[in-house]
């Protein structure tokens, strides 16, 4: 009868010892935290750092650590991120003393721990504990039925025996990044995210799924039958990027069966996201609202926090997975009430790509706004992360400007290319606060502005550059006029250096290091973006194969590495706006300037190039 070990940082052994009586512990001071860290290891090898939970008590929760004795403890490495799950608390605490926030859990009363637990707490007395709001649980999603106990255990047997994992057509099966696929009755492509009705499979939808349909028919759920069925098999820690089944594919509602594990989806809109439990043999019916305008997804890990029916929470672990989403084919164009979503509405929209290209400045001001300055404030902190190193043509066309020179750098991005030469006096400008705070903590003369009208004089800047943002801009004239304000601020005779991405990423039989990056993994659906937007989104590390596209940036949220638990990474995808160029199209949109010529047009891993020069004396037209 003891605890394996009880870590108390700031209790004399005598106080404890009366406290705990019986018990194994190992005991530490505030005043030699940092040796009690380096000696003592928290369960199964993750470290325990008595110093971090001293910050997060005092910043994040308002609680004082006593040097005391009190009635009041707090438990540091007991909770959701520990590894030590809720259900093994409550067999140390008694829970009407007992409140968890994040991963710690705060004992109101210390007599509230019992003497017949076996596990590893590291305990602090605390002269206060947080005041603890009531749980609300979200609302779902206008729409979406949730119906337990759908199948009964003998139907979820023969349900999974009737698909055969081992062998499939390439059209039937797939094996994709995070999961198994079948389908039958027709295939779903993932590249297109949309079905040929004119192609239906040999493989038709087994028969044991007809109890299913009639109970769906029977219970109202749909008037119809599906003739669509795709199955997918998860692995613990696998899921599936949040999407929109394709409004001009499939009727509604979408129909989704779990089997063999519970396991959390997220629904996103406008940045709600509304975790929904969905129970083992539970049937998922997404209509209406939920299924035109949520996206729907499950994260890759091989754990979930779940609400329990307290209000409080707990871990659950993921076992294997296998869903049947029943879908049927919609054989006209979609006429739901949600158009900014839908794609056989946005065919006729004025925010369609082919008014894209056309001079609309406040079409493509809202373009440019949604899907770069908007995603880059998100994005801003995984992105900086992935650019520190300068490019060699960069590099040395910024430090062979002379001594005293202003450097403009445009769209300066997190300042990889400020500060290179100690010479000279740089300064960047860029669109996104957050990226300009990376810059402004590294020291960097920054501001905020749009490409489209620098706040400076006329020639009042030696050197410009302008690296990987004119393909950001969304109409011809929006690019051109982005090149005129370089030149425009540029002295006579002053240089500007412009990268963009080029659309052909191979060069003399070598693929560009964008390519290289492709680690040849198994395929997965493109995500679909929500966006009143009608472009085509292009699949990471491939040649593009469209002039004006989305490219999709997976944002990923590391998972907290500790004892026992799931350290898979979530992700959530954002979608940038990009023109590609065609060869010797940015050359030709620099030569319609009358005051400033190309003195050098190159190919530099996957980005056309030009060196463009300022004529030396002014000839604005």
């Amino acid at each position: 009868m003891s605890f394996a070990n009880m870590w108390c940082s700031n209790t004399s052994p005598t106080s404890v010892n009366n406290l705990f009586p019986g018990r194994s512990m190992v005991l530490g001071s505030l005043s030699k935290m940092d040796e009690f860290s380096e000696a003592w290891s928290c369960p199964k090898g993750s470290k325990m750092n008595p110093w971090k939970y001293s910050n997060i008590l005092k910043e994040v929760h308002n609680v004082q650590i006593s040097e005391k004795d009190t009635e009041f403890l707090a438990i540091c490495n007991a909770g959701l991120t520990t590894g030590l799950s809720r259900e093994i608390i409550m067999e140390a605490l008694d829970e009407t003393h007992v409140a968890a926030v994040k991963d710690i859990y705060f004992v109101e009363n210390t007599s509230a721990l019992n003497e017949n637990t076996d596990c590893d707490f590291f305990v602090v007395f605390v002269k206060n504990i947080p005041e603890f709001s009531s749980h609300s649980e979200a609302s779902l999603p206008a729409g979406l039925i949730l119906l337990e106990n759908f199948v009964t255990p003998e139907e979820e047997i023969a349900l999974l025996k009737s698909i055969d994992w081992t062998r499939a057509t390439p059209e039937q099966g797939q094996s994709l990044k995070h999961r198994q696929v079948r389908h039958f009755g027709y295939q779903f492509d993932y590249g297109s995210n949309k079905v040929d009705p004119e192609k239906p499979l040999d493989a038709k939808i087994p028969s044991v799924c007809s109890p299913v349909f009639d109970r769906m028919v029977q219970r109202e759920i749909t008037a119809w039958v599906p003739d669509q069925l795709t199955v997918n098999q998860y692995e613990p820690g696998q899921g599936i990027p949040p999407h929109v089944d394709t409004h001009s594919a499939f009727e509604d509602p979408i129909l989704s069966l779990s089997l063999e594990s519970d396991v959390v989806m997220e629904f996103r809109k406008s940045g709600v996201v509304v975790p929904v439990l969905l129970p083992r043999r539970s049937l998922l019916v997404m209509s209406g609202e939920s299924r035109y305008a949520w996206t729907h997804g499950i994260n890759p890990r091989k754990s979930d926090v779940v609400n329990c029916p307290d209000g409080k929470f707990s871990l659950v672990q993921r076992k294997r997975r296998t869903s049947f989403t029943f879908r049927r084919l919609l054989r006209r164009a979609c006429t739901c009430a949600f158009s900014q979503f839908c794609d056989s509405q946005k065919e006729n929209d004025v925010l369609s790509r082919e008014n894209i290209s056309k001079n609309c400045n406040e079409t493509a001001s809202k373009l440019e706004n949604l899907h770069v300055h908007q995603v880059y404030e998100e994005i801003a902190g995984h992105f900086s992360e992935t650019r520190h190193k300068p490019w060699p043509n960069v590099f040395s066309f910024v430090n062979k400007q002379v001594p005293g020179s202003v450097i403009l750098d445009v769209g300066c991005g997190n300042g990889k290319y400020l500060g290179l030469n100690k010479r000279s006096f740089q300064v960047g400008c860029d669109m996104s606060q957050h990226l300009l705070k990376i810059c402004r903590e590294r020291e960097f003369e920054t501001f905020l502005s749009n490409c489209l009208a620098l706040p400076f004089k006329d020639n009042s800047v030696d050197c410009c550059i302008s690296i990987a943002v004119i393909h950001h801009l969304s109409t011809e004239d929006r690019r051109l006029n982005a090149i005129s304000e370089m030149v425009r601020v540029l002295a006579p005779g002053g240089e500007a250096l412009i990268y963009v991405w080029a659309k052909n990423q191979e060069r003399d039989q070598q693929k560009s290091s964008y390519l290289k990056q492709c680690n040849n993994k198994p395929s997965e659906e493109k995500p679909a973006p929500i966006s009143p937007f009608s472009l085509p989104v292009h699949t990471n590390r491939t040649q593009f194969c469209h002039s004006d596209l989305l490219v999709p940036w997976n944002l990923k949220q590391k998972g907290l590495k500790n004892s026992g638990l799931d350290s898979s990474d979530s992700e959530e995808v954002y979608f940038r706006y990009y023109h590609m160029f065609e060869e010797g199209e940015l050359e030709l949109l620099c030569n319609r300037l009358n005051n400033a010529s190309v003195e050098r047009s190159y190919y530099d891993q996957g980005n056309w190039c030009v060196v463009l020069k300022k004529a030396p004396t002014n000839k604005f037209p």
